[in-house]
């Protein structure tokens, strides 16, 4: 199938369905008992569950299974991930401009809340008056197969797809978990791109905007660890389940981000996630006075 055909997304009340060209074909079809099956999982992480089976029967759009793109609101590709892994320091030049001297293979992994997500075209929002906040983006991989102690030559495997991510990080001395973990501060969009159409996760170009001004610019080539060994490892320390997220890491280029900012993050062969900046306005941080 064609690259349009595998764009996968959530839209409007928790419908999935595939993008192509300027329309969503919906997908509900393809779900055992449709959208109407109790329970705690999303649509998407059903489909992704049944992906091997029916990713050949995708229907064709037609008037009677497809509506304008333009005219959907999108979630979070993934809107209920069981767990949320992030990457410390994945990058040589990142670690360079945070003057540190570990990095991940020093540092593991961390987790970030599910209730951080936030889609494409979502509004960033800054907790306190008095704490720098700062854009971080990055390649984050979906998990589509459950992953419990897996080498590294066969992870990929466990691998759905990719979607871009921004890890949203206030500074301070709080634990990572806290400051990352604020509500909308994972940013993840527009939609999945299932892994044999995104083409080599270690080959990606990254690029994150703010305001027209490009603030990094990468290639995955240059992760400390890439996708493969993160999701080896991070299986070996807990079991990875269907539309679990891996953020793999920042490369340079992190700076402050203030309310009215516009950020873009852009993967290649992937997509564009876009998002705004606003205020909470909750005033100062009742925590944290060291390390600022």
């Amino acid at each position: 199938m064609g690259e349009v055909l595998m764009r996968l997304v959530t839209y409007d009340d928790g419908r999935v369905g595939y993008v192509t060209g300027d329309r969503v074909v919906d997908l509900g079809g393809l779900l055992v008992g449709g959208y109407t099956v109790p329970g705690t999982k999303s649509a998407m992480r059903r489909l992704l569950e049944r992906w091997d089976q029916v990713r050949k029967a995708l229907p064709a759009p037609a008037p009677t299974n497809s509506v304008p793109l333009a005219s959907v609101r999108l979630g979070p590709p993934v809107p209920d991930p069981t767990k949320i892994v992030a990457a410390p320091v994945n990058y040589r030049d990142h670690r360079s401009e945070m003057a540190m001297t570990v990095d991940i293979s020093d540092l593991a992994v961390f987790l970030k809340a599910p209730s951080s997500l936030l889609p494409h075209g979502g509004v960033v929002r800054l907790p306190y008056s008095d704490r720098r906040v700062d854009q971080e983006g990055e390649l984050a991989a979906v998990i589509g197969r459950r992953a419990h102690r897996v080498s590294e030559a066969d992870a990929l495997g466990h691998v759905a797809g990719y979607t871009a991510c921004l890890d949203i990080t206030m500074r301070g001395g709080e634990d990572r978990s806290t400051r990352k973990s604020f509500d909308t501060f994972t940013p993840l969009g527009p939609w999945l791109v299932t892994a044999d159409e995104a083409g080599p996760c270690d080959d990606v170009d990254l690029e994150c905007v703010v305001n027209g001004e490009i603030r990094q610019k990468t290639n995955t080539r240059s992760l400390i660890w890439g996708v493969a060994k993160l999701v080896s490892y991070v299986s070996s320390v807990m079991t990875l389940e269907v539309g679990d997220v891996i953020a793999t890491g920042t490369p340079a280029g992190v700076g402050p981000i203030a309310a009215g900012d516009e950020i873009t993050v852009t993967l290649s062969r992937i997509g564009t996630l876009a998002v705004t900046v606003a205020s909470d306005e909750r005033g100062p941080s009742p925590t944290g006075t060291r390390r600022r």
